[in-house]
């Protein structure tokens, strides 16, 4: 599984006319079904009374075979969706979805034609699409005394770590999420900070 991966800073819409039909491509983020729904919801109430709305998307990193999904939305089968996840998975980002908004225009495509058609808009619009990196982190937790808390915020902060929760009792627990690659480099500043008292270990691995 890719530690880290490109994914959509934003949103970028591509239009084209093809042999009398309009094609409308909205790439944009996607972390999950629901994210899809809403994005389709939206993409619908944009471009209302169009006559197919396919989709495709990849709710995780870019190899991830589980969270992803597709939708020919009426076209003939494997002639939209499949070709457009296909296209997404070929190009690396992650958690990005498509929709392409058919207005048919009266001249039938054939399933080719409507492959190419579906799967253009999506290739040429990828380039222009903005990202940033998504680096994965894994959960842990942390208990020091209150002398070292403003300076184990610090080390969390120098090797990407986020705290999540602080439950404040006769010491301080972190709840708190850190990249995996992090986790080496954090520990020996960690170790020097407390005289080795303090080792961080994921959840996961515990």
């Amino acid at each position: 599984m890719a530690e880290k991966y490109p994914i959509p800073a934003g949103e970028l819409v591509f239009e084209e006319e093809i042999k009398a039909s309009r094609f409308i491509t909205v790439l944009s983020h996607c972390s999950s079904e629901i994210d899809l729904k809403s994005v389709l919801t939206d993409v619908k109430s944009r471009y209302p009374g169009a006559s197919h709305y396919c989709w495709a998307y990849i709710a995780a990193a870019p190899d991830n075979s589980v969270a992803i999904g597709s939708s020919d939305d009426g076209e003939p089968s494997g002639s939209a969706g499949r070709p457009m996840l296909a296209t997404l998975q070929g190009s690396g980002l992650g958690e990005v979805c498509a929709v392409v908004v058919r207005y048919y225009g009266g001249t039938k495509l054939g399933v080719g034609g409507l492959v190419r058609a579906y799967t253009s808009g999506i290739k040429k619009a990828l380039p222009d699409l903005p990202t940033q990196l998504r680096e994965l982190k894994y959960p842990s937790r942390l208990c020091c005394d209150y002398g070292q808390l403003a300076d184990i915020e610090y080390l969390l902060g120098k090797h990407g770590g986020d705290i999540l929760e602080r439950d404040f009792g006769g010491k301080v627990t972190l709840q708190l999420q850190l990249p995996k690659a992090n986790l080496a480099d954090l520990n020996r500043d960690l170790a020097t900070l407390t005289q080795g008292q303090i080792v961080l270990k994921f959840d996961e691995f515990e």
